[in-house]
């Protein structure tokens, strides 16, 4: 287990909800009492945040309250340029074991580097698993921290982002991702396809 996922239990501790703004728009982020981040998401998503503390933790009632300093000021960092500063961050999320070992394996992928589907498939021992890892890419219930937007597709090109692609560009672009015009367009043309 890594040094980053402090737990794969669920939690009978009290969950409690802070919220950030951020240059990509609100996040809103869930933690408990010892300050263990347990989820991650866009505002505008609230009702996804919802679903997914409901499978992960049977819960969905949330009180508001400020986060730990050192939780807040590590996603702060991050916004402002500190691209390592989310590895300090604690977080547990329940899932499956082979999800477990998605997600931890995309806190290895270092800012500034992406991987593909399939790359991660087979540093997990199962280059056949392409599709099992992007359906536990998109699982992930704590993004940014653990980095599901330096997942990319076999072309490179920019593909599912629970937070949209443009988050998606914008988070690799920040953390220094030459992304390039044919990829870019890829993108937009595989988006504009996915809202039809």
């Amino acid at each position: 287990m890594d040094t980053h996922n402090v737990s794969t239990r669920r939690t009978s501790r009290s969950m409690y909800c802070d919220q950030l703004a951020t240059p990509i728009g609100d996040i809103l982020f869930v933690f408990d009492d010892d300050g263990v981040l347990r989820a991650l998401e866009f505002e505008e998503h609230a009702a996804r945040l919802h679903r997914s503390l409901r499978l992960q933790y049977m819960r969905t009632e949330l009180a508001f309250r400020s986060a730990p300093h050192e939780l807040k000021a590590s996603l702060r960092r991050y916004f402002h340029g500190d691209l390592a500063a989310t590895a300090t961050i604690a977080w547990a999320a329940g899932g499956t074991a082979f999800q477990q070992s998605v997600w931890n394996a995309l806190t290895h992928i270092a800012p500034g580097a992406t991987t593909t589907y399939g790359a991660l498939a087979q540093a997990l021992g199962n280059a056949a698993a392409t599709r099992a890892v992007g359906l536990a890419n998109g699982a992930n219930p704590i993004s940014i921290v653990v980095p599901c937007h330096r997942v990319v597709g076999a072309d490179g090109s920019l593909t599912g982002y629970g937070g949209g692609l443009h988050r998606k560009r914008w988070l690799l672009e920040h953390e220094g991702v030459a992304l390039k015009r044919d990829v870019a367009f890829l993108s937009a043309k595989r988006a504009r396809r996915e809202k039809k």
